[in-house]
């Protein structure tokens, strides 16, 4: 089958973690023999910052890391309509322009042959909800909400009726242990300082006990605000900006303990969604210890797969225990890595996303599914 996405980037992750899961889904579809294309616009905003943040080099390193995956640019002029005569499934991301949204929609309900689905991965949906309630969605064979709280948002609102659950997931090609690397650091952070959402959060729980326990500390990511800087250079943090997805996993191996501070629209409104560096880290087989959040969904098993810090001085508790207990470092790594290669790969979700093509009565899984039971 020939699988269409659309996407703000294929080719950048710079403050865009879809990249990531979009990424680890189309390689595994490669793998099963699927055809499969990324399309995004000429003036995608996480590719513009990449190539001022890092140069054209960056774009470049996409290629190596990931050879096999294809993305197309387009502009205004593209003709959507031809570039999908022969696609299967195509798959729109919540980012999308909204007009390009209802167009694709129109495509459908005008009779296109092929099963069209929404992406949602962002909390728009309860803190700009005006954003989603205003996308025309009628044409769409069904939406993929990141967790059952989304899902749930949806139907509520209204603005679909098919809507799945569909967890993002790690890309176990590329994170996985790395156990020969040598540890040069005690903790490590890869996030985005954001838009306001978790400054707060990440003063409490990473630089005030990094800086409490005198760890050697690192933290990659964007958007860092020059307060936020001088918090880390005060704590003896070191900021390293950047930090290509492909790198993560060395990243991570050369640290003993990372955390996760989610973002305050998730733990206040969309409970049970982590974001995808938990499940990237624990595939990476490095220890977790998460600020206040609900697994309300049981992906994974708290005290044993990471441990939940209350505030920032179970925070800080935490950290000194698992920095000074191998053992206990050992079983958090394994159970992790265990539940991550068990639940939440991306080849997990593309069995997901099949059934849900079966479900909505993909012509083209069904096909595959009669296929398969003639030659039984």
């Amino acid at each position: 089958m020939k699988f269409v996405f659309y996407t703000q980037s294929l080719l950048s992750d710079w403050n865009h973690g879809n990249a990531h899961f979009l990424r680890g889904l189309m390689r595994d579809l490669v793998r099963r023999g699927h055809d499969a294309l990324a399309l995004e616009p000429e003036d995608s905003w996480s590719r513009r910052n990449l190539v001022a943040d890092q140069g054209k080099a960056a774009i470049a390193g996409f290629a190596e890391a990931f050879p096999g995956l294809r993305a197309q640019i387009y502009m205004d002029s593209f003709d959507h309509e031809a570039a999908l005569g022969d696609a299967d499934v195509v798959i729109v991301h919540e980012w999308t322009d909204p007009a390009l949204v209802a167009r694709l929609g129109r495509a459908r309900a005008n009779g296109a042959r092929f099963t069209l689905l929404f992406h949602d991965t962002h909390h728009r949906a309860v803190s700009a909800q005006t954003d989603i309630s205003g996308l025309s969605l009628d044409g769409y064979d069904g939406v993929l909400a990141f967790g059952e709280t989304l899902r749930q948002r949806y139907l509520k609102a209204g603005w679909a009726k098919s809507v799945f659950t569909f967890h993002e997931a790690a890309d176990d090609a590329l994170f996985r242990p790395m156990p020969m690397v040598e540890k040069t650091g005690d903790l490590i952070w890869i996030g985005n300082w954001g838009d306001d959402e978790r400054s707060e959060e990440i003063l409490e729980y990473l630089v005030r006990p990094a800086k409490s326990l005198g760890l050697r500390t690192s933290v990659r990511g964007v958007r860092y605000p020059d307060e936020a800087l001088s918090a880390l250079k005060d704590a003896g943090i070191a900021y390293g900006g950047w930090i290509a997805n492909a790198a993560a996993p060395l990243a991570f191996a050369r640290n003993r303990v990372t955390v996760h501070i989610p973002r305050r629209p998730y733990v206040s409104h969309l409970p049970g969604i982590p974001t995808i560096r938990v499940f990237e880290a624990l595939a990476c087989g490095i220890p977790l210890i998460s600020a206040p959040w609900d697994d309300a969904e049981g992906l994974f098993r708290p005290g044993r797969d990471y441990l939940l810090a209350e505030d920032g001085s179970a925070m800080r508790r935490h950290l000194g225990e698992v920095l000074s207990n191998p053992d206990l470092s050992a079983e958090l790594a394994e159970s992790g890595l265990q539940t991550i290669q068990a639940r939440h790969t991306c080849r997990h979700r593309i069995d997901e996303l099949l059934a849900i093509l079966a479900t909505v009565g993909s012509r083209s899984v069904l096909d595959q599914l009669a296929s398969k039971e003639a030659a039984q």
